[in-house]
This record gives C-alpha cells, sequence and structure tokens, in this order.
C-alpha cells in the first residue's frame, strides 16, 4: 500500500481516548484505530527504511505496573527506527525525535568527555546551531541543575555538559499536509537533517 497520510479520524481518534481511556472507547473505535492510524503509520516505516532503516511500531498498551496513573492506553502512535529516528501522532498531529534519549553511565562518560574537548565539543555546537536554525529543538529528558563532578563550572559548554542525553525533536504545525503524502517528506526532511547529529553521538558517545 502507498502512504497518503493520516486522516482526520486519526487525530480524532486520540482525542476521544484522551476524553475516555477505557477499554469500552477503545473496543468500540479499534477499526478506526488499525484502519486510520497503524496502517498509515506501517505504510510510512515501509517506505522510509531503504533509508533509515527498518523501524518497530511501540504497542498501544501501558504498562502500568508501577505507575500512578493505571490509564490501559497510550495517546500516540508511535515508532523507532533502527538506524536512530523516532516518530509519534497524537491528538496534536505529529512529532519526529532523534538522538540519544537516555545515555547509560559509560555513555554518558564519553559523551561528557567529547562535549567538553574542544574540537569535538565546538564540532557539536555547530550541529545544535544548524538544527535549531530549521526551528528544531535539542534538549534532553534530564539535565543536573549544576555541573557535573569533575568538570569546570564555567567551561564554555557547561549547559550541555548537564545533559543526561541529547535528542533533536520536533512537533510539525497541524496542518493540511498530514493527510497527504506531503507528511512523508516533512519526515524524511527532519530525519536528514538530525544525521549529523545521529553521525557526531555514535563517534563520541
Amino acid at each position: 500500500m502507498t502512504f497518503r497520510g493520516w486522516p482526520v479520524e486519526a487525530l480524532e481518534f486520540y482525542d476521544g481516548l484522551e476524553a475516555d481511556n477505557s477499554k469500552t472507547y477503545w473496543t468500540a473505535h479499534k477499526t478506526t484505530y488499525d484502519e486510520q492510524v497503524r496502517a498509515p503509520m506501517t505504510e510510512l516505516l515501509a517506505e522510509l527504511e531503504p533509508e533509515f532503516g527498518p523501524a518497530k511500531i511501540f504497542r498501544p498498551y501501558r504498562d502500568v505496573r508501577f505507575s500512578a496513573d493505571k490509564s490501559p492506553y497510550k495517546t500516540s502512535c508511535a515508532a523507532s527506527f533502527e538506524r536512530g529516528g523516532y516518530l509519534q501522532l497524537t491528538a496534536s498531529g505529529l512529532a519526529a525525535g532523534a538522538g540519544a534519549y537516555m545515555m547509560d553511565t559509560p555513555r554518558l562518560a564519553r559523551f561528557r568527555q567529547s562535549v567538553a574537548a574542544d574540537s569535538t565539543g565546538r564540532a557539536l555546537e555547530a550541529i545544535i546551531a544548524g538544527l535549531e536554525s530549521h526551528g528544531w529543538s535539542v534538549t534532553s529528558y534530564e539535565q543536573l541543575k549544576t555541573i557535573p563532578r569533575g568538570y569546570d563550572k564555567d567551561h564554555p559548554r557547561a549547559d550541555l555538559l548537564r545533559h543526561k542525553g541529547l535528542i533533536a525533536w520536533h512537533q510539525f504545525p497541524l496542518q493540511p499536509w498530514l493527510g497527504t503524502a506531503k507528511a512523508r517528506t516533512k519526515v524524511e526532511h527532519f530525519l536528514r537533517g538530525c544525521r549529523p547529529l545521529q553521525e557526531w553521538l555514535e563517534a563520541n558517545a
């Protein structure tokens, strides 16, 4: 099948799920999820696979075992690419990300050393400036309140040293193109633009 975008029913599905996150709602609208949400995502990922590698769609069910929020269903359809990259459809529309969301201890140590070093650190600053020039944000899920131990508190890249991950992120404005094949072009432009960040992280973290 050819990807033709997501119809308005896909966004309406998540609007309804946010208002009524219940098995009753899910069961009544399961066909909409399968045909209007998941099927277009599957088609898009298949078309992107030759360039960005295989991708996996996350399960729609939340793991509530250790969560105070017992809502059973995720209010997004999300997927991640084997070669890096993330897509997410919600009631607000389409979003995409790339980078390292979380780093384990050894990788975080390598990342900080590379940020602190002049050659690699300045290269990362240039990459971030390029991403931000497109209107894309560069951030992390968590940051330290202070510079990590062992680094100068006045380091020129102190803010980057406080990050515990590093991702480029963009929430696309909700526009009619979402319901057309042009959505693929938007995603491709973002993922290609994020390649320098992915490559820096692979080489230095």
